[in-house]
């Protein structure tokens, strides 16, 4: 099946789509870039003819085959263009679950009843926007990472009614445009990559909070100490204040206690239009570039905190049966740069030692996301905790 898909729909030209349709256009595929005024298609091919450019000046692609690849990317802005004849799919439309949903329906109205239709969400429901088709079967998410030329991970996210056949054409095509892709088996928000890195942004934003440590001091830690490629506070400009915010109010909304936002740490900043590193003030300033982060500072806060919840709530995923330990790794590594994987760090460390700090800090401050997971506690139990026992996460 994975064979068959020979053209692909990308559906709106910004951040990732343009990252997305160059993805597919270097592996051979056929695109129709899809966005709704040409002034925003022009900037789109711009920005994939810079990106060939500099593929081609570090030999990662041969000068001759920039135009070649630029050929196979057809640009308009109607649907009926975007859609005929297509195989795949994929929206990359802002983070609105509504304008999403009406992407969806008139894809599926508009493209060949055999088409896999995907959205490249972070966040919102797969399942929602399949309801919105007449082959719900057909429909899953692609999430890519941005910037999507670049970053090896994508998540393949199986809605309620996703089949089997969808999910693993998904996988084969991820493969051959040359990424690692990654099952989500359960439509939850936030998917692996985001929940794990939102439990570990609510534990550095709310010790923050409580004046246990300086914003300089987790992030001096989390780089120096915990081998983490950017401190949290620093990470969370980078992506965005009012992403952040926006991906922890759906968070709350669908986990409760467990994901309870600091709204007095990120609110301020965002109502003051300090977004992070496009706004050039966030946290940080950037009007300088990258701020620096002391390294007299690391060791001020301990990292292995950081680390505790992480482990919890790649705990959580297995539990729930969304992920597999292995695939959760390889999501933390690729998709965020981590050093480690939670689960292969939890199995290295001790889940004993992990239990026991979760424990500790949930008796502490009695905040959810402490919570040990029933799974550690069961781990526990069971005398599995990591390697020096031969079983946890893994068998060894």
């Amino acid at each position: 099946m994975a064979e068959a898909i020979k053209r692909v729909a990308v559906i709106g030209a910004g951040v990732m789509g343009h990252g997305i349709a160059q993805v597919f256009a270097m592996a051979g595929y056929e695109v129709n870039l899809l966005d709704i005024k040409d002034e925003f298609l022009k900037s789109a091919m711009e920005k994939i003819k810079w990106s060939l450019g500099k593929f081609a000046e570090k030999r990662r692609i041969r000068p001759e085959d920039v135009d070649k690849i630029l050929a196979r990317i057809k640009t308009t802005t109607s649907y009926d263009v975007a859609a005929k004849d297509i195989d795949l799919a994929v929206e990359c439309v802002p983070e609105n679950l509504d304008l999403k949903k009406r992407v969806f329906a008139q894809l599926d109205q508009l493209a060949p009843p055999h088409a896999i239709l995907t959205s490249n969400t972070s966040t919102l429901s797969i399942t929602e926007m399949a309801n919105a088709t007449k082959r719900p079967d057909k429909v899953a998410g692609l999430h890519f990472f941005n910037p999507p030329q670049m970053m090896l991970l994508v998540e393949v996210i199986k809605g309620e009614k996703t089949s089997d056949e969808t999910a693993n054409v998904l996988m084969s095509v991820s493969k051959k445009i040359g990424k690692t892709p990654i099952l989500v088996k359960k439509d939850v928000r936030g998917f692996v990559v985001n929940r794990v890195l939102g439990a570990v942004f609510l534990e550095a934003f709310w010790t923050f909070h409580r004046g246990e440590a300086t914003k300089e001091a987790i992030d001096a830690s989390a780089k120096y100490d915990g081998g983490f490629p950017m401190g949290w506070f620093e990470l969370a400009d980078f992506v965005g204040l009012d992403i952040v915010a926006e991906t922890g109010r759906v968070m709350y909304e669908a986990y409760g206690d467990r994901f309870k936002p600091c709204p007095e740490v990120i609110e301020p900043l965002v109502r003051a239009g300090k977004l992070g590193q496009k706004t050039g003030a966030g946290f940080y300033d950037w009007s300088k570039g990258r701020p620096a982060i002391p390294f007299a500072l690391a060791g001020q806060y301990d990292v292995e905190r950081s680390w505790a919840v992480a482990v919890n709530e790649a705990a959580w995923l297995v539990y729930e049966d969304v992920a597999s330990p292995a695939d959760i790794d390889t999501g933390m590594k690729l998709g965020t740069g981590w050093p480690s994987g939670p689960c292969e760090y939890a199995d290295k460390k001790g889940i004993d030692v992990m239990y026991n700090m979760l424990k500790s800090l949930y008796d502490k401050y009695k905040m959810e996301f402490y919570k040990p997971c029933p799974l550690l506690e069961d781990y526990v139990k069971k005398g599995w905790l990591g390697k020096k026992t031969k079983r946890g996460f893994y068998t060894y």
